[in-house]
């Protein structure tokens, strides 16, 4: 597997690089199990159970490989800071973050309209679905290529509330187009880990990402 560093601004700038990798009730909170038996996640670090899967240790996030999939980071060019994680191919790509979250209450509700308000400014829509992990947004918005082409994008956002975090999963290209032909892409959501820590943080204030031990970035320009 490779791990891909790219950039996160809009300059086109992307930083690559190669590692070896390892080959909701009604709160919205996370559950152990589904009604069969089977666990499920995704998972606070202090209940994750033995489950034998390897996960990439990425900080705030540990995360599954899946199948002919990347796992890419994404970083701020100005602060070498990671930004996201995500899993992609040519079709699409799944970026995960997570977020500090109160120990009561359902921040995925509280923010969901600031999502869809934002979509609005930028001239496009969000609506509301209900899908494997709860209430979701699919968002479409007019954007504008590098080579000037206009086109609609499409993104599929999940929260999921968990104990003092909040994990954000968004879908693009294919799994947010086709939410019901996406099921492995979820199954990786339901594979992640999340280490909020025990220190205190601001509500809505994004858990700290690092890079793999050893991980040398190169920066190339992007094609």
């Amino acid at each position: 597997m490779r791990l891909r560093r790219k950039a996160a601004d809009a300059d086109g700038i992307e930083v690559d690089e190669t590692t070896d990798a390892p080959a909701a009730d009604e709160t919205g909170e996370t559950t152990d199990a589904t009604a069969d038996g089977v666990f499920d996640g995704p998972y606070d670090v202090d209940d994750l159970p033995d489950d034998g899967v390897a996960r990439l240790d990425l900080g705030s996030l540990l995360v599954a490989p899946l199948a002919d999939r990347e796992l890419r980071v994404q970083v701020d060019e100005q602060t070498g800071e990671v930004r996201a994680v995500l899993l992609a191919t040519d079709e699409g790509a799944l970026e995960l973050r997570a977020f500090a979250a109160p120990r009561h209450g359902d921040l995925w509700s509280e923010i969901r309209p600031q999502i869809a308000a934002d979509a609005a400014r930028r001239g496009g829509t969000a609506t509301e679905r209900e899908g494997r992990f709860g209430t979701e947004l699919v968002c479409e918005v007019r954007m504008t290529r590098a080579d000037g082409a206009t086109g609609t994008q499409i993104s599929r956002v999940i929260g999921v509330n968990g104990p003092r975090w909040l994990l954000r999963a968004t879908f693009l290209g294919e799994p947010a187009r086709e939410p019901d032909a996406a099921a492995e892409w979820e199954a990786a959501i339901a594979q992640v880990v999340v280490r909020r820590g025990a220190h205190a943080m601001p509500v809505g204030e994004q858990l700290p990402l690092t890079l793999p031990e050893g991980a040398e970035p190169k920066a190339v320009n992007a094609s």
